[in-house]
């Protein structure tokens, strides 16, 4: 074996390839740098300032500046208490659950029946047009619900009328909030979450469809059999993620959405902080920082609980 300077060929050439393993590190730990630097500054430090969520915050005094509360847990009784604190989670509870359950199934399908469809031209345009609504802003997409549904002159009603039947208001309907809520999100979103499923049907292997078909099966069979337990890890996980964030329903969708008629059934968590933080006339920081921390709590804890029922019963977890 030849040396070189008391160093064999076969150390030199591995010592060359650590050299470049190690620049290949730096440089990927580099690139990770902006995401790790950001979701530190934005996402971490400012959780310090759950520490009003225990004092009395005045705004002059600032956060450190600002006394301590006399009980500790003063704000968080505070909204425990309150009498709208049930209805409060229950309008929270019956928006999620209710997304849940129509977002996580029919996403599915949808994946389903565009993986059935063969020619690519079709599949395209199927996609772009199940997915194109993502893309319409929020606030667009409400003010055409309340455009739609206008009494006199909305389409909703002319159709309505136009078969012999009243005209009404829908978005002032307290027993039509929830659905419209939902099924208006339906339709901006599924598209969208499909794509993810669609991704994963593309990696079953073929043979096992091939190897279906020579048995007899047939095509729904081969859905039931195929397709579907190959979603079903993926199903999970978005499906611990999305209960992980049963309370925290987006707040821009809800508060457009909301009219005077139906605040009993659409005040939610985060459209009550948002009014006794802006819409009083003394901003409440303590307060709304102790529901946003009651609000994280429990979250996790649904997290924590969601991961441990689906890694016991189905195998699959996030971690």
């Amino acid at each position: 074996m030849r040396k070189n300077g008391g160093i064999s060929a076969e150390d030199a050439a591995g010592n060359v390839r650590k050299k470049k393993r190690g620049i290949k590190n730096v440089s990927l730990l580099l690139i990770m740098l902006p995401t790790v630097a950001y979701i530190v500054i934005f996402h971490y430090l400012p959780m310090g300032g759950l520490i009003i969520a225990f004092k009395d915050y005045n705004s002059f005094e600032g956060m450190f500046g600002s006394p301590w509360a006399g009980d500790p847990l003063k704000h968080f009784k505070n909204f425990v208490t309150l009498p709208s604190f049930w209805p409060i989670i229950r309008n929270t509870l019956v928006l999620s659950v209710y997304s849940i359950a129509v977002y996580t199934v029919l996403p599915i399908v949808l994946a389903l029946f565009i993986n059935e469809v063969k020619p690519k031209g079709y599949k395209k345009t199927i996609q772009t047009i199940s997915y194109a609504p993502y893309f319409i802003s929020t606030v667009v997409a409400v003010g055409m619900l309340f455009t739609f549904s206008n009494q006199e002159s909305g389409i909703f009603n002319t159709v309505k009328a136009f078969f012999g039947g009243e005209r009404t208001n829908v978005m002032e309907s307290k027993g039509w909030f929830s659905t419209i809520y939902v099924m208006s999100g339906l339709w901006q979103g599924w598209g969208w979450w499909a794509i993810i499923y669609v991704g994963t049907l593309s990696t079953v292997d073929p043979n096992l469809h091939e190897a279906a078909v020579l048995d007899g099966a047939g095509r729904l069979r081969r859905i039931w059999s195929i397709n579907i337990p190959a979603i079903v890890p993926m199903a999970l996980i978005m499906l611990i993620l999305a209960i992980g964030n049963m309370l925290n329903l987006g707040f821009e969708k809800i508060f457009l959405m909301q009219t005077d008629p139906t605040i009993p059934v659409s005040e939610v968590l985060s459209t009550y902080v948002y009014r006794v933080t802006f819409m009083t006339t003394k901003a409440q920081y303590s307060y709304a920082a102790a529901i946003g921390l009651f609000n994280s709590v429990v979250s996790m804890v649904l997290l924590i609980g969601a991961n441990f029922a689906s890694k016991l019963f189905g195998g699959t977890s996030l971690w």
